[in-house]
């Protein structure tokens, strides 16, 4: 079958690549449509960074490895031991590989196992025709969702977790700093939390008005006063919470100055770069600063959530591609025009 493979560096190979048949547990799916994720973009352009050089301790597979991880499919063949899963059947997958027996494991502290891996990353992902995946880690596409639209179901379900992981309450106003991919999905959930008002802290004016087509009020913080129009929006105090979707040096920060005394900062970014923070701005008024990463339960809520309404695709996919085309109208055009773009899917078959 045709894949994209990942060897190093700049070095991902469209190429034939074994199918093979699902292992107990397993099934295969042939898989519709697989975003690029921003962890996909920095393997190619800067990797490895989560790709191990020796073989992950819980897939046992190592370079060169098919990447891709956020997408949908239909089953085709089941393996063995699979018998509430059929061929025919539309998923979506859990990307995460965790031991289930570490600290952190037993107490369904999955994103921070001690262990962890992914699809795509850690195993063969969905930048190919076909997929194996771990049976229990499936989940239905309901009949209103269209097959495009599930292959956001697992950022969705990363900014879903940060606005739990923020205990966004109903009322609350929320900043989001960046809008991208997640942040624009963040601005979404922290919607169906209940949440009355919505910022998108972002300096590009093409994704500021993508923001505002969700509902947030945009706001460019290389504006002289951007701040104090913030504070001025929410009474004089901030914003009740604040999601940091970027993971530049000075965003960090940013998103701990920004959010209101008492109030909960959460970081989702994954930086590169480390970032300087003065703890008085922390201690003094006893703000918290939460990490999130990936997601634990929170699959059956978007799909529950696309079904009905409250999450939405629409405006999010703004390119569509053929698996031949990844490098050039994928990678490179998200890196010559990263403004243009939120999402970007791609069709192996």
């Amino acid at each position: 079958m045709k894949a994209a493979v990942w060897y190093g560096k700049k070095d991902v190979r469209i190429e034939d690549f074994p199918d093979t048949p699902p292992e107990e547990g397993y099934v295969k799916a042939k898989v519709y449509w697989c975003g690029i994720c921003g962890t996909d973009l920095h393997e190619y352009e800067a990797g490895p960074i989560m790709i191990r050089m020796d073989p992950h301790p819980l897939t046992g597979v190592g370079p060169p490895v098919v990447l891709g991880h956020e997408f949908s499919g239909e089953i085709v063949e089941c393996g063995k031991g699979v018998d509430y899963l059929k061929p025919g059947d539309r998923i979506v997958t859990n990307t995460l590989y965790t031991c289930g027996t570490c600290y952190w494991c037993r107490r369904g502290l999955y994103p921070i196992c001690k262990s962890l891996g992914a699809i795509g990353l850690a195993s063969h992902g969905a930048f190919a025709e076909y997929i194996n995946v771990k049976a229990e880690q499936c989940y239905l596409i309901p009949r209103h969702v269209e097959n495009d639209v599930a292959a956001l179901v697992e950022p969705m379900a990363a900014a879903v977790h940060a606005v739990r992981r923020g205990k966004v309450l109903e009322g609350d106003s929320v900043a989001v700093i960046g809008a991208g991919p997640i942040g624009l999905m963040a601005i979404q959930a922290a919607r169906t939390a209940g949440a009355s008002q919505f910022f998108a802290i972002e300096i590009s004016q093409i994704r500021g008005k993508k923001a505002e087509a969700y509902g947030a009020i945009h706001l460019n913080p290389l504006e002289k006063g951007y701040q104090e129009r913030l504070y001025d929006y929410t009474g004089g105090v901030g914003p009740d919470v604040v999601i940091e979707c970027v993971g530049a040096a000075e965003t960090g920060p940013m998103a701990v100055n920004l959010v209101r005394r008492g109030g909960r900062a959460v970081i989702m970014g994954v930086f590169s770069k480390e970032s300087e923070l003065n703890f008085n701005d922390v201690v003094f008024p006893e703000k918290e600063v939460i990490g999130s990463l990936c997601y634990v339960d929170e699959f059956e809520t978007v799909l529950r959530f696309l079904a009905d309404g409250r999450l939405s695709g629409e405006g999010l996919i703004t390119g569509r591609i053929v698996l031949d085309d990844l490098i050039e109208k994928g990678f490179k055009e998200l890196i010559r025009n990263k403004e243009k773009h939120v999402k970007i899917l791609v069709k192996p078959n």
